[in-house]
């Protein structure tokens, strides 16, 4: 039986921590062996209430979701990692579906999304995370990784501040493990897009995206998408 530890990197994220790990607990299917929360430093309490649903705590010594994650997945006991963000929910089968996929030869892979939004503009965004496209690499439709291949591959870009979700799935290819897409969706928050326009986020990532293949640097990248969108 293989077993999966799940990796949530954190930040200030109080509102909404405590019930998605009661939720991960609830339908782990006996599979899931820790829920690691890797933080990086929040002031709110994201931490106690992580503590409260039963979560571990990693204190991540730099901060930033690929450090984080890296962290987290440097103390995790699991065969499997599974990199889950605060505000996304994968399906109730997720742990079964995991196992499942690890067991069939799939080394690696993700969900599609189902944003939180009856906005019909974003039904077609989560339409096209049914491909297998470089667009769709991102992390918030949650990213499982046997950890032999994630060591292998040297785990996210610790010097990555934006885009590393994208990088390690590229290295993961370029390794020949096999990727698996599945079925289902992870429900999303579509608080970004809430905040922003659509037009303005697809916009924000054709920009983001078009910088990182040209060869941009992560501080170049970082600061042009903190002004291209707000953020609550």
């Amino acid at each position: 039986m293989t077993t999966i530890s799940i990796i949530i990197p954190t930040l200030n994220e109080a509102a909404v921590i405590g019930s998605l790990i009661v939720f991960l607990k609830e339908h782990s299917n006996g599979l899931v062996k820790e829920i690691i929360v890797s933080d990086g430093g929040s002031t709110d309490e994201t931490v106690t209430l992580a503590l409260e649903a039963g979560a571990k705590i990693a204190q991540s010594p730099a901060k930033g979701r690929s450090a984080q994650m890296n962290f987290g997945a440097g103390i995790a006991t699991g065969e499997l990692l599974y990199f889950v963000h605060a505000d996304t929910y994968p399906p109730s089968s997720y742990a079964k579906d995991i196992s499942e996929a690890v067991e069939t030869g799939y080394s690696f892979g993700r969900y599609r999304t189902k944003f939180n939004s009856s906005k019909k503009i974003l039904l077609l965004n989560a339409w096209f995370t049914k491909f297998d496209l470089f667009i769709c690499y991102g992390g918030d439709q949650t990213l499982f990784m046997r950890k032999e291949l994630f060591n292998q591959i040297s785990g996210f870009n610790k010097d990555m501040r934006i885009m590393e979700d994208y990088d390690i799935v590229v290295r993961a290819k370029e390794a020949k493990a096999k990727y698996k897409i599945f079925n289902k969706s992870a429900l999303v928050s579509a608080r970004k897009y809430e905040t922003n326009s659509w037009l303005r986020v697809q916009t924000a990532n054709y920009i983001i995206i078009r910088m990182y293949k040209q060869g941009a640097t992560q501080e170049e990248m970082a600061i042009r998408y903190k002004t291209l969108l707000q953020y609550r």
